[in-house]
């Protein structure tokens, strides 16, 4: 994937000594230290993250933590004490003013927690305001303003008041006025966070839906875990100005970096998470398919590891199935010195694919008298869940 959107080391100073302040940074004093000596507010720190192309990153953090001065760096609202910002690899900080002007108009759109719609124009006005201050013919001002409402579910609504229209939406109108320039790059401040939960639901409904139809490269800012991994295919947490830990959802919720990050998932229900994939592990036993391997021999590694099953794989990883000592004795009995793996193979043996919902294997593991097999898109095996793997995993998430 092609990086959109790169930022190297920027740090945003409020206050009239930045490089007083920049100096204390490098010599290691704390945010709350440098603003009890000189006033200065220490708004984002040394970030650094790339965002690829077509990718929904979601920024997260408590109040105050520099998420929503990170988002107005990234089109220069405000401008970075140092560091760059690379936008399809320019910086926009080297910018000049019609350089940005155009960047924001042809390739930017943002969409903010307010709705601001302007109360004396229509709903198609009101999304066709951006294309107006661009100078964009009235004819395809009307043309993209009411193809960006279809594109929201809003096209019947073109000629209504806002005044008219639910909260709801009225957040699409101003997510239409966002998509009415045909963005490349969409920056989200907490776009759903006014909204009750039901119509959030919803909203963020809509933005999987129309990323799904069309791939913009989006930063979305939220202070809610649910919505952040419901929506994002990575997640950025931000503390005291600094970004703490990047990854996707899931690496973060097995993997947390400080105390901080990991008071975030602890009321998190990590089935909704987590999948098959990342809870099998593969410490049980393999056994592969191939001429030398017969039953005999696996019944003995079967007892050498004290174990009643073994998973039944070829030389390129594929699975072929479950065999128990029970069932591999068996073949041996039947087969008179000729039985093969292939013999000893329980019935009915389904295996998970990797991508499946922790929550959704529930079900299967407690009616299945051995750890389920798990295997990835090319049906390789992955590895096996055992009912004390899968409550292991709920104790050390929670």
């Amino acid at each position: 994937m092609a990086i959109q959107i790169a930022a190297r080391g920027v740090t945003k100073i409020f206050g009239n000594r930045p490089d007083t302040a920049l100096a204390m940074l490098a010599d290691g004093l704390g945010r709350d230290e440098i603003f009890a000596r000189t006033g200065m507010t220490v708004g984002v720190h040394d970030a650094s993250f790339d965002v690829e192309a077509g990718e929904i990153f979601v920024v997260m953090g408590l109040s105050g933590s520099g998420k929503s001065t990170l988002i107005r760096l990234l089109n220069r609202l405000i401008d970075a004490t140092s560091g760059e910002i690379l936008i399809d690899g320019r910086d926009i900080n080297r910018m000049d003013r019609n350089e940005l002007i155009d960047l924001r108009r042809r390739r930017m759109g943002m969409v903010f927690q307010s709705f601001a719609l302007m109360p004396h124009l229509r709903v198609w006005q009101n999304a066709a305001f951006g294309l107006d201050v661009a100078g964009v013919d009235a004819r395809t001002r009307r043309d993209r303003a009411q193809a960006a409402l279809e594109a929201v579910g809003l096209g019947a609504h073109a000629e209504s008041w806002p005044h008219e229209l639910s909260g709801g939406m009225q957040q699409r109108v101003g997510l239409a006025r966002a998509l009415a320039n045909e963005p490349a790059v969409l920056l989200m401040d907490e776009a759903f966070s006014a909204l009750d939960p039901l119509i959030r639901t919803e909203m963020q409904d809509e933005l999987l839906r129309l990323q799904a139809e069309r791939q913009r490269t989006i930063v979305f800012i939220s202070h809610d875990l649910d919505e952040a991994i419901r929506i994002g295919d990575r997640l950025a947490i931000m503390e005291g100005g600094r970004i703490v830990q990047i990854g996707r959802p899931d690496e973060i919720l097995k993997n947390p970096a400080n105390d901080y990050v990991r008071s975030f998932f602890r009321n998190i229900d990590v089935t909704k998470c987590l999948t098959a994939g990342d809870i099998a592990r593969g410490d049980q036993v393999t056994l592969i398919r191939h001429t030398g391997e017969g039953p005999r021999a696996a019944v003995r590694q079967l007892r050498e590891r004290d174990r009643e099953f073994g998973y039944v794989r070829d030389g390129k990883r594929r699975f072929h199935g479950v065999v128990s000592v029970e069932s591999l004795l068996a073949a041996i009995d039947r087969g008179n010195g000729g039985a093969t793996l292939d013999d000893a193979l329980l019935p009915g043996v389904e295996p998970l694919p990797a991508a499946m919902a922790m929550e959704e294997v529930l079900t299967r593991l407690t009616a299945a008298p051995y750890p389920l097999p798990v295997v990835d898109e090319a049906g390789a095996y992955v590895g096996a869940i055992s009912k004390t793997a899968y409550l292991e995993t709920l104790g050390r998430t929670r």
